[in-house]
């Protein structure tokens, strides 16, 4: 390495101690306040995890368990004393301005947005996930029904727009029924407060919303990103009937512990400023919880900015989608399911491999929020995973940005099935 090289990298460190060390320091002094203002505005607070141990469950299904590094986050400022005597004054006072009466618990916390659009889910009685269908039958001139059903799987911060404004409308034969789903926690669908988003959860929403109304006996599973884990567990559990996986940007690491994969994806440096930003969003639950509060809670004021910008009436979609989880669920999905369900990852492969389920991975050689050595470390522990580098591509324009090409090689993957 040249001289300048290190130089550059010792000046890259020194920076990120700086950054990271104020940041611990910050997150600790909003663990203090967002405490205390909980306790005032919610008879039943529930908590955060800076100093909660994780819980010695007896259940032997990894899915259902919520991941360490929930628990294990390092952050050098907690247990100091100075926070131990705030917390005591915190303590005193809230039980002073704290109202008298109970508190009536609601679906949204006071820093999640309150308005019409996120709490249209609460009207669902049944829980259900908000799932978009496309198929032969809503077409009037097409008699013949759907032979093959396709559930699509977004990523992190998605939605089924994801798939409904990039991909739909470029796969137009007749016989294939497509069903894109809002995950539990985003988009339109239920955001509960008592989840833990884990794998379980997850699928479980799915099997609930589209397997069981829809009586699917067979079905093929595509998925991005952090829907890629959820799509190796759902595809494992019912293996006697899909057909095929197709794995978009999986962020896969094989036999890998919790802790490792968070330090793996959201490594804590400065730039580019896209892993800045996933290493705060990741590390810090509270300065995590700030940015929700300034952006997805006033999230009206925001879009009606960018459309006075723009001079547009709407915004882009995935803006909107940026916006449409609370903390609560954007978090626990990060760490149960990217961190915990990538120990299961290999489980879930073994069992659709030995089933004889065709699983193709595609992946962009521009990918910069997941590394491009993990398809080919998929690859060489299971060698019967087909693999595609798509050449230019990055983390979400080998979809957006080439729909109809994308379209024509997912029917050739179906077809070959």
């Amino acid at each position: 390495m040249s001289f300048p090289r290190k130089f550059g990298t010792a000046i890259h460190a020194a920076l990120s101690f700086i950054v990271f060390f104020f940041l611990d320091l910050l997150d600790a002094i909003l663990c203090v306040v967002y405490e205390f203002v909980d306790e005032i505005l919610e008879e039943n607070s529930t908590g955060c995890y800076c100093t909660a141990a994780a819980p010695q469950s007896q259940t032997t299904d990894e899915n259902e368990l919520s991941s360490e590094t929930l628990f294990g986050r390092r952050n050098i400022f907690r247990g100091m004393w100075f926070l131990g005597f705030a917390r005591e004054f915190k303590s005193k006072l809230s039980r002073k301005l704290r109202k008298s009466k109970i508190h009536q618990e609601s679906v949204n916390r006071w820093s999640d947005c309150g308005c019409k659009s996120c709490k249209s889910w609460t009207k669902n009685e049944d829980g259900n996930l908000h799932v978009v269908v496309k198929d032969s039958t809503s077409r009037e001139y097409s008699v013949q029904e759907p032979s093959e059903n396709v559930i699509f799987i977004h990523g992190f911060m998605g939605s089924s727009h994801f798939w409904t404004e990039t991909v739909f409308e470029h796969i137009q034969k007749d016989d294939y029924r497509l069903l894109a789903i809002d995950l539990l926690g985003f988009g339109e669908s239920p955001k509960p407060r008592d989840s833990l988003y884990t794998l379980k959860d997850h699928v479980d929403t799915i099997e609930r919303s589209v397997i069981k109304p829809y009586q699917l006996d067979s079905f093929h599973v595509v998925a991005h990103s952090m829907g890629c884990l959820i799509a190796l567990a759902l595809a494992a559990k019912h293996s006697n009937i899909v057909k095929s996986v197709t794995l978009v940007a999986p962020p896969y690491f094989p036999s890998s512990v919790e802790g490792s994969v968070l330090n793996r994806i959201a490594r804590k440096r400065l730039w580019p400023p896209l892993a800045f930003g996933t290493a705060v969003m990741s590390w810090y639950e509270h300065i995590g919880r700030c940015v929700c509060f300034i952006i997805c809670k006033h999230h009206k004021i925001w879009e009606w900015l960018i459309k006075l910008c723009i001079g547009k009436r709407e915004i882009h979609w995935k803006i909107k989608d940026i916006t449409r989880h609370t903390h609560h669920s954007a978090w626990h999905s990060m760490h149960n399911v990217i961190c915990g369900g990538s120990k299961v990852a290999d489980e879930h492969l073994e069992t659709l491999i030995k089933s004889g389920v065709k699983i193709h991975l595609m992946q962009g050689d521009c990918d910069q929020i997941v590394p491009s050595h993990c398809s080919g470390n998929m690859k060489r522990t299971f060698p019967a995973v087909e693999v595609d580098i798509i050449t230019g591509a990055d983390h979400d324009s080998m979809i957006s940005g080439r729909g109809e090409e994308f379209a024509e090689k997912l029917e050739s993957i179906w077809c070959s099935c």
